[in-house]
């Protein structure tokens, strides 16, 4: 993989960031030279060049939070790469998930831990808060409280509203009626603590699976 199209800055070294393929949080920033980049695809496990160091270095190699490379993304002048993939475990060395946990207001840091960087992570994260709610003061908290069976119901509610509006009502009604069902369609996984993030992957898992053979496997073998 000689004479890699990329432009590498000072010493031979371009900047990687490293994005979770699932929810597209951003895990780390990281510099990585045409060696580095090279082993990344042969192996699938991120490599990067440690300056402090003078070396080559796998992630998680020694700390077992490796970082599984699915796609090498190139930006439009050639001159910054992402590494996209499957994060395992924590992938800052603080010990948090992401290196970026912290937000810049006022021209101060502050710590930004309860502010996941994505909508879906953001709402997720509420609705989680929500079971420590009281009833009267929060309709998440009731439908925890109701349990399954009550939640399922606003489910099935929340998904026959929104067939209905596909067949016979405009746009802005069927984005509406999406966002009531996608709603209660992740309180219902909170309820179980199930986080979103598996049922992206299981939406991954299926890509390039017709649907019919997906279903089939789903339901074993018919008599």
């Amino acid at each position: 993989m000689a004479n890699l199209p990329l432009q590498f800055g000072d010493h031979g070294l371009i900047p990687v960031v490293v994005q979770d393929h699932l929810t597209g949080e951003v895990r780390m920033v990281a510099y990585a030279t045409a060696e580095a980049i090279e082993k990344t695809v042969q192996t699938g496990r991120a490599t990067f060049w440690s300056r402090s160091r003078g070396e080559l270095w796998e992630k998680g190699r020694t700390s077992g939070n490796a970082i599984e490379v699915r796609r090498v993304l190139v930006d439009c002048d050639a001159d910054c790469v992402v590494y996209s993939g499957e994060p395992h475990g924590a992938s800052c060395h603080t010990g948090a998930e992401s290196c970026f946990f912290q937000v810049l207001e006022n021209g101060a840091l502050s710590q930004a831990s309860d502010q996941p960087q994505t909508l879906l992570a953001t709402l997720e994260a509420v609705l989680e808060s929500r079971k420590r709610a009281t009833g009267d003061k929060s309709y998440t908290k009731s439908l925890y409280d109701a349990g399954p069976a009550a939640i399922g119901a606003k489910v099935r509610e929340e998904a026959d509203e929104l067939g209905r509006a596909l067949a016979s009502e405009g746009d802005d009604r069927v984005v509406s009626e999406a966002a009531d069902l996608l709603y209660h369609l992740l309180v219902a996984i909170r309820w179980r603590a199930i986080p979103f993030r598996s049922v992206l992957a299981e939406l991954g898992r299926r890509l390039g699976t017709s649907g019919h053979a997906e279903k089939a496997a789903r339901s074993g073998p018919q008599p």
